[in-house]
């Protein structure tokens, strides 16, 4: 038996299979008050959050200070096969996106800052013996972006900012079985694990401010290649049989990050009330394909020194609704909505990726301790639609790497962060 597509279900290397607030691995959760307020932010300015939903506004963010947040996201995938079973559940595990933030005023007109975030990462371990375990058993994942801002107000009502962004760190461990019968009664299993390299983006944005009750903004970020070369592969209880069929010790893939487009409002009925409406396009639609090359020997059969995986992602729509309310001096109360589109097509899920449209409510506070210091509170809860695709779907498509049957995803996410001002 050949198993060419022994690896091709890393297709989430800096993905996350808990992503929260987007499609697809894009995960949301950059900022406790945006959080709150349903995933907001690209037309207006909450606090040094700013940086990553629209550095042009980041410059109307009154004073200096530094801010962090920790969200703990609680994934709930289950899965039945195709032709009917017992439902399988995950042995899901807790993530922490974190993120984290400071800002400077130069002079009136012009601010600095740098941030931190981490935008993808996931941990999911299936069952022993599912029915995907040859498609995927474990993923394990860690990234963490940093972006340095400066900020430009050429009007008191126009501002413009540019964000450097760096994936600063990242990391995998992914494991699947093989579909091969190992001699010592134990299964063949294969584990990737490697270091992306350190790469570079962008984030640039503008905010117009026509007067105190309305603002309208526009900001991009652009795509990064998540790159891992030279990752490790190991094999377990490979059998005598597949001994020169499965040799290779190293792998090389890319993995395109899509880049994000958004346009938001911010209206202020009163000094109290502020509504914010987001609309963003994550353009996954540069996700066609999973390719490895494999060196230090073949994987799969001989002469196989690569292999492909079709994914055909589709960009992607997410509207979003969020509102605040100014309860004291020192207590605000935020709550929002958003409805996302799924990057995935009827026929192309993977285990490690089990998108689907989805909504999701969200609520938040900020309690502030006296003039510097304060708590921000966000919880957010989302469920994905039911999605299904049959054994025929996957032979159509020629997608026979994943596994037929229909997922059911839940998240939740508590957060909390502290801020100072200075």
């Amino acid at each position: 038996m050949q198993v060419k597509s022994i690896l091709l279900a890393g297709g989430t290397l800096l993905a996350a299979s808990s992503a929260a607030q987007a499609s697809g691995f894009q995960v949301g959760l950059s900022g406790q008050k945006n959080v709150g307020m349903g995933g907001t932010g690209t037309g207006l300015f909450l606090d040094h959050a700013a940086q990553f939903y629209n550095p042009g506004s980041f410059v109307f963010v009154q004073g200096n200070g530094i801010q962090g947040g920790l969200n703990l996201a609680i994934p709930r995938i289950s899965f039945r096969a195709d032709g009917g079973g017992a439902q399988e559940t995950l042995q899901n595990k807790n993530v922490f996106p974190f993120n984290g933030y400071a800002g400077f005023g130069i002079t009136e007109k012009f601010k600095v800052g740098v941030g931190v975030y981490t935008p993808f990462g996931s941990e999911l371990h299936y069952g022993s013996g599912w029915t995907g375990r040859y498609a995927l058993t474990d993923i394990n994942l860690r990234s963490v972006f940093a972006q340095a801002t400066a900020s430009y107000a050429i009007t008191p009502k126009l501002g413009i900012g540019a964000g450097l962004v760096v994936l600063a760190y990242g990391d995998v461990d992914l494991q699947r079985d093989v579909p091969l019968q190992a001699q010592s009664g134990g299964q063949f299993h294969a584990q990737l694990t490697g270091k992306a390299e350190r790469k570079l983006g962008y984030n640039v944005g503008i905010l117009y401010k026509p007067s105190d009750m309305f603002s309208i903004g526009a900001s991009y970020r652009s795509a990064v290649d998540a790159q891992v070369k030279g990752g490790n592969i190991t094999l377990t209880n490979r059998p005598a049989s597949a001994a020169s069929s499965f040799t290779a010790t190293n792998f090389d893939v890319t993995l395109p990050l899509p880049d994000v487009y958004n346009l938001g409002v911010g209206i202020h009925p009163t000094e109290k009330l502020t509504i914010a409406l987001d609309a963003n396009l994550v353009r996954w639609s540069r996700y066609q394909s999973l390719d490895f090359s494999y060196t230090g020997g073949v994987l799969g059969g001989a002469g196989v020194t690569s292999s492909s995986s079709t994914r055909r992602y589709q960009d992607a729509l997410a509207f979003r609704l969020g509102a605040q309310y100014k309860v004291g001096n020192n207590l605000t109360l935020r709550g929002g909505a958003f409805y996302d589109n799924s990057c995935v097509r009827d026929g192309y899920v993977t285990p490690e990726t089990p998108d689907a449209d989805r909504v999701g409510l969200t609520a938040g506070f900020t309690y502030a301790v006296g003039e510097h210091f304060g708590i921000d509170g966000s919880f957010l809860y989302e469920s994905f639609m039911q999605r299904s695709q049959s054994q025929a779907d996957l032979i159509a498509n020629g997608t026979t790497d994943r596994v037929a049957g229909t997922y059911k995803t839940t998240i939740s996410v508590p957060g909390v962060g502290v801020y100072f001002k200075f």
